[in-house]
C-alpha cells in the first residue's frame, strides 16, 4: 500500500491538535509539506518540508492529497485549485460557503478525477457508525425525531466566526454536526423544509446561537440547537416509533481519545477510545489507493449545504 503524502493548508488549532498527529500516527501517511501564513507554526508539525505559499504547496509533485483547514470562505477557491492541481483533498468542515460551491467544487473532482471528501469527522467514529446502522436496520421503526445540539461558550470577537463574509456563525461552525447526523440516519436524498429557526445575532450580525426545526420527507422533525453562548454540550436522540437511541455524554460529536456510550433501546455499548481523525485520514488515503474504504460522500455534503442554505434565508 502506497503512503499518501499529506499537505496541509492552514497550520491552525484543527491542523496542529488534530490532523497533523492523525498524520504521523497513520499507517498510510506522511506529512510532506504546510503552507501557512506562520513558518514556525507550520514547521513545528514536522513535515518534510516547508511552503512559503499555498500555491507552491498544491504544485508540489511530491504531494498526493491536500488537507484544508482554512476559513470557511476560503473553501471552495483552495479545493478547487488544489484538484485541479492533481491533488485528492479533503477538506474541514463546513464544505463550503452554499450549496452552489458544493457543487462547483464536486464537479473540480470529477473533471480531474480526483477524491474530494468533506472532514466531518466524527462520521468515521464506530459508535456514530454504529447508531447508523441500527436505526437504519429499522429496530426502531419509522424515525419520528431527532433531537441535536451542539453548543459551546465562545469568544469569538476579532475571529472569522464573528464574520458574515467569512462563514461565521454559529450554525455554520457547529451546526452542520447535527445536520450531517440528521441526513446519515434518514439519508441523502430525504426532503428537508424548515419549519422555524430562532436566531440571536451578535453585533456582528452572525447568529451565536440558531434554535431550528427541519421536517425530512414530511414525517421525521430535526430539533437543532447550535450556539456559541449556551454551556458546552453536544447531544443526539433519535426517536422512532418502536423506540429510541443516544449518544451518551456531552461529546456526542467530538468524542475523541476517550471511551464512549451508546444507548440502543434498553441496552448499552461500549467503545473503546478512538481518534476519528486518524481513522478519516487512513480511510481517506485507503481509497486514493484504491482499496475498499468508506468514506462521506459528496451527496451527504450537498445535502447539508442545501439544507444550510434555507437556513440561513429563514
Amino acid at each position: 500500500m502506497k503512503d499518501i503524502r499529506w499537505g496541509l493548508i492552514g497550520a491552525g488549532w484543527i491542523a496542529t491538535k488534530a490532523i497533523a498527529p492523525a498524520i504521523h500516527a497513520g499507517e498510510n501517511a506522511i506529512l510532506q509539506s504546510v503552507a501557512s501564513r506562520d513558518p514556525l507554526r507550520a514547521q513545528a508539525l514536522n513535515p518534510v518540508t516547508i511552503a512559503a505559499i499555498y500555491e507552491a504547496l498544491i504544485n508540489d509533485p511530491h504531494i498526493d492529497a491536500v488537507y484544508i483547514s482554512l476559513p470557511n470562505h476560503l473553501h471552495c477557491h483552495w479545493a478547487i485549485a488544489s484538484l485541479r492541481a492533481g491533488k485528492h483533498v479533503l477538506c474541514e468542515k463546513p464544505f463550503a460557503m452554499n450549496a452552489t460551491e458544493v457543487e462547483l467544487m464536486s464537479q473540480a473532482a470529477r473533471e480531474n478525477d480526483r477524491l474530494l471528501v468533506e472532514a466531518a469527522s466524527f462520521r468515521w467514529h464506530p459508535r456514530m457508525a454504529r447508531l447508523v446502522e441500527y436505526v437504519k436496520s429499522g429496530t426502531i421503526g419509522e424515525v419520528i425525531s431527532i433531537d441535536s445540539s451542539f453548543t459551546f461558550p465562545a469568544e469569538i470577537a476579532g475571529n472569522y466566526r464573528s464574520k458574515k463574509e467569512m462563514g461565521g456563525g454559529a450554525l455554520f461552525d457547529v451546526g452542520v454536526y447535527p445536520l450531517h447526523a440528521a441526513f446519515a440516519l434518514i439519508g441523502d436524498n430525504a426532503k428537508a423544509t424548515v419549519k422555524s429557526n430562532d436566531k440571536n445575532l451578535g453585533p456582528t450580525g452572525v447568529d451565536l446561537t440558531s434554535k431550528w426545526q427541519m421536517l425530512f420527507n414530511e414525517s421525521t422533525a430535526l430539533n437543532g440547537l447550535a450556539s456559541f453562548e449556551m454551556p458546552e454540550n453536544q447531544s443526539l436522540i433519535v426517536n422512532g416509533e418502536k423506540g429510541s437511541a443516544e449518544l451518551i455524554g456531552s461529546q456526542a460529536f467530538t468524542s475523541w481519545h476517550s471511551p464512549s456510550s451508546l444507548r440502543l433501546g434498553d441496552t448499552y455499548e461500549e467503545f473503546a477510545a478512538v481518534d476519528p481523525y486518524k481513522l478519516m485520514m487512513e480511510s481517506f488515503g485507503k481509497k486514493v489507493n484504491g482499496e475498499d474504504a468508506w468514506v462521506l460522500p459528496l451527496e451527504s455534503s450537498l445535502a447539508v449545504h442545501k439544507a444550510l442554505d434555507q437556513l440561513h434565508l429563514k
